[in-house]
């Protein structure tokens, strides 16, 4: 009954698809071609300003029980396809934000309908197990076909979390066992180590840190909260821990014409790393660990070359740090490769390596040596969700057979080289195009122009998102091709063109 049910869910949801209302639209490039799929929309389709009348109801609705402050507008999902996202109201927009960069294959993809379908999958929807103590008999198959398939270089082991703090949080835990089992050798934790942790004293609780970056993005729990400094809302009021927080390069750009200047903001960074560990060794807070993005996302996408990080990996190696990776937001194909650290070209990027977002379940991979010495170290109850890996291992599938990741470089390529074309056409309202893959970002001259073009450009039928003090970034998912690129730029040329 639930299959049959799930089926004509599934037949309606198609039948939705094929309304395609707009037989095109003026901002639709000539410079490459459309795609055809009756799973996709052509084109933006507005009919209010967002959020229109429906979506501000609602909005006031959800005000009468939580907070709403973040709201933008409420979206129909079932409307919604591919890379085009419809709201409350009927809008349809070609979404470049993709729910905080977290949708790897656009809306609905038929593939991802069709594994909820399949009748071998159904207990793994309903049923969801405490993962750590009573997982279903099928999970290191699963694991195996889904989350290990994709595993970095040097990585065997995988602990699956729900979401990207909690991925963070527990890699911190397990980078703090592992340097105190380091630290112990083969010594069993003191008594005095078991009755003083249950006060949250030392020695049980142990004054250990975690070198993070300015601008970094780690999380909202505590742990994570302590190494997040990118926005000052994320962590007012919120106490903290006295942790080393080191100076992230801020390269100048265009990248090719400041190469020494480049290179001297990372040595003095990569100096500054080290002086910081030293210093908080000497304090009695040696650092265990140290956590970095590949590009600082929500920071304002701020990029450091290969050459700084591997260099961050070997001054981690050097002073017995656990190196942590923190790919949540830059993983799963977004730059061109599965992985962002795999432009760093080393075959030992990392110890640990965290995910979630377009992944669709949360986890870190890592190395032998952070394996916990015990059960319950890290653990909650769910530790994941089994039918997210059913649904990843649909999404790696789709990668594989339309060569996505070759996909989004050629699309990337495109996005990019239009955002310079933009930025040369408008230097008074935009500066400082990057990218890897799609993964992208131009600076305005201000937040408030930031914040302007954003609604304007939403207004005309395409969503972006902010990033920074004044960055503008682009998250599309892994089905953007050159002809949305094109669709984009076209709509956004003609909102910089109309801009006051």
């Amino acid at each position: 009954m639930a299959s049959s049910l799930l089926s004509r869910q599934l037949t309606r949801s198609v039948r939705h698809s094929l309304r395609v209302t707009a037989p095109g639209c003026r901002y639709v490039s000539k410079t490459a071609a459309q795609p055809v799929s009756e799973f996709e929309y052509d084109a933006p389709s507005m009919k209010t300003p967002v959020p229109g009348p429906k979506s501000k109801e609602l909005t006031r609705q959800l005000g009468d029980i939580q907070n709403v402050g973040a709201v933008h507008f409420f979206c129909n999902y079932e409307e919604s396809r591919g890379n085009y996202l419809v709201d409350a109201d009927g809008n349809r927009m070609l979404d470049l934000y993709t729910q905080i960069s977290s949708v790897p294959i656009g809306y609905n993809h038929p593939a991802l309908m069709k594994a909820i379908t399949n009748p071998n999958n159904l207990t793994a929807f309903v049923n969801r197990p405490a993962l750590g103590i009573l997982p279903p008999e099928n999970f290191p198959e699963k694991l195996i076909e889904s989350l290990l398939s994709v595993a970095p270089t040097g990585m065997t082991r995988v602990q699956t979390m729900a979401c990207g703090s909690c991925s963070n949080e527990n890699a911190f835990k397990a980078m703090f066992i592992w340097y105190k089992i380091k630290e112990r050798g083969a010594n069993s934790p003191s008594a005095e180590e078991m009755s003083s942790c249950m006060i949250n004293q030392g020695p049980g609780c142990p004054d250990l840190s975690i070198l993070s970056f300015m601008g970094g993005f780690h999380g909202r729990t505590m742990g994570c909260l302590a190494t997040t400094h990118s926005k000052a809302i994320h962590k007012l009021d919120i106490p903290s821990f006295d942790w080393p927080i080191a100076p992230f390069p801020k390269l100048q750009y265009p990248l090719e014409e400041f190469v020494r200047e480049n290179a001297q903001e990372e040595a003095r960074c990569l100096e500054e790393v080290e002086d910081l560990i030293v210093k908080w060794r000497q304090k009695g807070k040696p650092v265990a660990g140290i956590i970095v993005e590949p590009i600082q996302a929500e920071g304002g996408d701020n990029h450091a070359s290969p050459d700084f990080f591997i260099k961050l990996r070997n001054i981690a190696r050097k002073h017995g740090c656990a190196f942590h990776v923190d790919e949540v937001q830059t993983g799963c194909g977004t730059t061109g490769k599965f992985w962002a650290h795999e432009h760093w070209g080393t075959d030992d990027p990392a110890d640990a390596v965290s995910f979630s977002k377009k992944m669709l379940t949360g986890g870190y991979y890592f190395k032998d040596e952070l394996q916990p010495d015990k059960g319950y170290r890290i653990f909650n109850t769910w530790m994941g969700e089994p039918s997210k890996n059913l649904l990843l291992s649909e999404v790696l599938n789709v990668i594989r057979r339309e060569n996505l990741l070759e996909e989004v470089t050629r699309s990337g390529k495109a996005l990019l080289q239009g955002l310079y074309e933009l930025q040369a056409q408008y230097p008074h309202l935009l500066s400082r195009a990057r990218g890897l893959g799609t993964f992208c970002a131009i600076d305005a001259r201000d937040d408030v122009t930031r914040d302007n073009l954003i609604l304007k450009t939403r207004n005309k039928g395409v969503l972006l998102g902010g990033c920074g003090e004044m960055s503008i970034r682009f998250r599309p998912s892994l089905v953007f091709k050159e002809y949305h690129a094109h669709q984009f730029l076209n709509i956004f040329n003609d909102v910089l063109a109309e801009y006051k």
